[in-house]
């Protein structure tokens, strides 16, 4: 007698611009607002500079949530228990959120409002791993120069619609459904050490282009215009 397996078949969220917009709000607004057991911004950035400069506190920052990218990635490839939008898996989900809680920190280290239109679009740009001058020439947005050299503020709220949408289709390429993060689906302890590599590399960049983003002077556009805060 021939036993028959069940086929077994996963649902795997669509990802599109929509959806990764709807993420990438969600995971500011947590960001931003705070999440139940964990320090806000605030207190994270606090904990960093009780003994370090700021420079020094933001290297020690680096190092550890690069490494808690890593482990979140690794642990979501079985399936997070955290409570995410279910438009796109946790395990791409969570990596955003402790990715963007890095970045927003950065920021916040180096004097940048977190609660500014500005601020948040740049922040959404870092996940890149790229400038938003790079972005806006692919995505042919117009940044002009009297508004760049500028301060942040003068930014109107199209133009960085406009950018967030196009940071939003550059994730969408980043996370495509071919792309090695969804190995999990079929191979789920290796599938889940391979997302947990990837993440950690991917912070590493991230990182480095929040850096040379947010400076102690200003907002680095990419093409050598700093724009005051």
């Amino acid at each position: 007698m021939k036993l028959e397996l069940p086929q077994l078949k996963f649902e795997v969220p669509k990802i599109d611009e929509k959806s990764m917009m709807q993420v990438l709000d969600w995971a500011y607004e947590k960001t931003v607002n705070g999440i139940p057991g964990q320090k806000t911004i605030e207190e994270l950035a606090a904990d960093y500079l009780k003994h370090d400069d700021v420079e020094t506190a933001i290297s020690k920052l680096i190092t550890y949530q690069t490494s808690k990218a890593g482990i979140s990635g690794f642990i979501t490839g079985f399936g997070g228990v955290l409570v995410m939008p279910l438009t796109i898996p946790a395990n791409i989900t969570s990596v955003i959120l402790v990715q963007m809680r890095m970045i927003a920190t950065i920021a916040y280290m180096r004097g940048y409002d977190l609660k500014s239109d500005q601020v948040q679009t740049f922040v959404y740009a870092s996940l890149t791993g790229t400038s938003v001058a790079d972005i806006a020439k692919k995505a042919g947005i117009v940044i002009a120069n009297k508004m760049a050299a500028g301060a942040i503020k003068k930014i109107p709220g199209k133009v960085l619609t406009k950018i967030n949408q196009a940071v939003g289709f550059r994730l969408v390429t980043k996370f495509g459904t071919k792309g090695a993060v969804n190995l999990g689906k079929m191979i789920p302890v290796a599938g889940a050490l391979i997302g947990g590599i990837i993440d950690t590399a991917s912070t590493q960049i991230i990182a480095k282009n929040a850096l040379k983003t947010f400076t102690s002077n200003g907002i680095n556009v990419g093409d050598g215009t700093i724009i005051d805060i």
